[in-house]
């Protein structure tokens, strides 16, 4: 049950951030642009001018929603890796690091949450490192740590996946964004984390219920005789 628990958590989290993000875009006046704005653009709370790290003009009436979202969205990441446990990984340190750095990711998004980019830049910021720097580390930690029972695809695919998006974190900080505009580069370095989230997620609940369905039976089977 702790584990069906662990990852619900991740799909519902990452489901529930990427339907609000769609309202709360969808409420700008002005269309908001998965290329030129930020994720956080949603959750600023005043109408202003942005100059850093490129010029733009955010106002985003529900602000609060995104907020609200960015919260819950972190501490949902956080209970995943705290209850997914020996079905999802092996023992070890790569395991618990990744684990952990997995739910410093969490809280990066609660703290983006807590503190708007417009109200507390240096701690959203701090939430902002703790996703994209610690989430990411612990996606290429997490290749190692994973249980030995999961596709090798599956493995090896987290840490390249890792690897992808500290990259494009990278290239984000130093303002080289490869043709994907300002926001597009940011989504490369903070949704592949999300992404990989909802895919375990999903994979570990199909996986439990297969072997729900093979025991049934025999169950009966043994009841029966």
């Amino acid at each position: 049950m702790r584990v069906r628990i662990g990852y619900s958590a991740w799909i519902v989290g990452v489901v529930q951030f990427f339907v609000i993000h769609l309202i709360v875009e969808s409420a700008w006046a002005r269309p908001y642009s998965w290329a030129r704005n930020n994720i956080s653009d949603l959750g600023n709370v005043h109408c202003a001018v942005q100059p850093d790290p490129e010029p733009r003009y955010i106002c985003s009436p529900e602000h609060g929603l995104m907020n609200v979202s960015f919260v819950a969205l972190g501490a949902l990441l956080v209970v995943g890796a705290a209850l997914t446990g020996s079905a999802l990984w092996r023992r070890g340190r790569a395991a618990a690091v990744a684990r952990m750095l997995l739910a410093a990711a969490g809280v990066g998004f609660v703290l983006a949450g807590l503190a708007p980019a417009d109200a507390d830049e240096n701690l959203h910021i701090l939430g902002a490192l703790f996703v994209m720097a610690a989430g990411n580390i612990g996606l290429v930690v997490a290749g190692s740590g994973l249980a030995e029972h999961l596709p090798a695809t599956l493995r090896w695919g987290t840490s390249l996946l890792g690897v992808t998006a500290l990259t494009a974190f990278g290239l984000f900080l130093s303002h080289h964004y490869l043709g994907l505009g300002m926001g597009g580069m940011e989504r490369v370095a903070a949704l592949p984390l999300l992404v990989w989230a909802l895919a375990v997620g999903a994979h570990g609940l199909v996986r439990r219920a297969g072997r729900m369905r093979e025991t049934v039976p025999a169950g009966r089977l043994s009841h029966a005789g």
